[in-house]
């Protein structure tokens, strides 16, 4: 019969084996607490490393626009020969102007971050009497940077990047940049006048050499030459 090693179970309690099988779970080593807050931070880190950037161009009068993904171009820097830097009032954006006619737009993440769901983008350029808007640009949130490909010469733009958070919290103010592109004329006209500007530098130095040299050696001769008794 079953019964009486069932009493005598209830009565002594189950083994200690059973016991810590069942018992709770002991509490994680300290190095496996520090690789739980490491994979925590890298994945942080990852999400704010995120290699796409999406955003949606909605022209001027329509309704809306197809979603498209970019490589945000990170680590860029604008050197003094490959473009003009353009700040807005307080720095938080950035408009790179390149020598192709191309305009790199960059902004720092505003504070604070919370509830940040995107970044509207608004253009706007000058014609002869008034101003005409251009194509806007709707962004993700993790997008920190965009390219204009193209962009006239000659004409003054006014660019203004707006925060998007979620309400009840007020929307962070506009960051506007303004710039002109110079028209790709102008520049061909500038870099031949600087090649020819160098090259006649160097012209007029030969020269300058030559009328010293034939001043010191042709034009008195008789400087060097014994006198007669």
């Amino acid at each position: 019969s079953l019964l009486p090693p069932f009493l005598a179970l209830l009565c002594f309690g189950a083994p200690a084996s059973a016991l810590r099988a069942v018992g709770p779970t002991p509490p994680a080593s300290p190095r496996r607490a520090e690789a739980r807050t490491e994979a925590a931070a890298a994945a942080a880190a990852a999400a704010e490393d995120e290699p796409w950037c999406p955003y949606k161009v909605v022209a001027e009068g329509s309704a809306g626009g197809r979603l498209c993904f970019r490589t945000p171009a990170r680590g860029f820097q604008c050197s003094a020969r490959a473009c003009r830097a353009h700040r807005s009032p307080g720095g938080a954006l950035v408009a790179n102007v390149l020598r192709n006619g191309s305009v790199l737009l960059q902004w720092a993440p505003p504070r604070p971050a919370a509830g940040l769901r995107g970044f509207a983008l608004n253009c706007s350029w000058d014609g002869t009497y008034t101003r005409f808007p251009c194509d806007s640009v709707e962004l993700g949130a993790a997008c920190r940077d965009y390219l204009l490909p193209e962009a006239h010469g000659s004409v003054r733009y006014r660019l203004c990047l707006q925060p998007r958070v979620a309400p009840p919290r007020p929307a962070p103010p506009a960051h506007c940049v303004e710039f002109r592109v110079e028209p790709a004329a102008m520049r061909d006209i500038v870099v031949a006048m600087t090649a020819v500007g160098g090259t006649i530098c160097v012209m007029l130095v030969f020269i300058c050499l030559l009328v010293a040299y034939i001043t010191e050696n042709l034009m008195s001769p008789a400087a060097g030459a014994p006198r007669r008794a």
